[in-house]
């Protein structure tokens, strides 16, 4: 499995770019990936209310310009976000995903909705966290940045894209 094409970063930059097109045309022929679509495209159904919840405002999140809509760029930059990201461009991403409401900040409900935990070492006793607090406290507990790190973790997803869009070189 750990030799499998697709499944080290280096071999995914091997990957034409115009393969990646191809496949997101051919999912989503009017170049817009909706939030119906993404799901689809990713395989994700049957959810419950809290999951459907968590992966809209995920697409929100990768909605970059707010249009409803994930355009190829969008869809890259994720890719990219996921597949290439440090830990710091990751941790931004995760402050904007919690950041539910907006407002720059992520107040103790907002961050615990997300994680699920009940209690939580990253310091919310100010009732807000900025993304610099938000940042500082993560990676100050290694338990919850090895969380998030694993949570962002995509390689199934990007084996699946890869194994659509070179059938020749099935992955076992």
């Amino acid at each position: 499995m750990g030799n499998a094409p697709g499944s080290t970063l280096q071999e995914l930059s091997a990957c034409e770019s115009h393969q990646w097109y191809r496949k997101f045309m051919t999912e989503c022929p009017s170049g817009q990936l909706t939030f119906h679509e993404f799901k689809k495209f990713f395989g994700l159904k049957n959810l419950s209310e809290t999951s459907n919840e968590y992966i809209k405002t995920m697409f929100k999140t990768f909605d970059m310009n707010d249009d409803g809509c994930i355009d190829f760029m969008e869809y890259v930059a994720a890719l990219s976000l996921v597949l290439k990201g440090g830990v710091q461009q990751k941790l931004r991403w995760y402050f904007k995903l919690y950041d539910v409401d907006g407002s720059g900040c992520i107040d103790r409900e907002e961050l615990l909705e997300f994680t699920g935990m009940s209690d939580v070492n990253v310091c919310v006793c100010l009732g807000e966290l900025s993304q610099e607090e938000f940042m500082e406290g993560i990676q100050a507990d290694e338990v919850l940045l090895k969380m998030l790190t694993q949570s962002l973790d995509l390689t199934h997803v990007v084996k699946k894209i890869y194994s659509e869009i070179n059938p020749e070189q099935q992955l076992h």
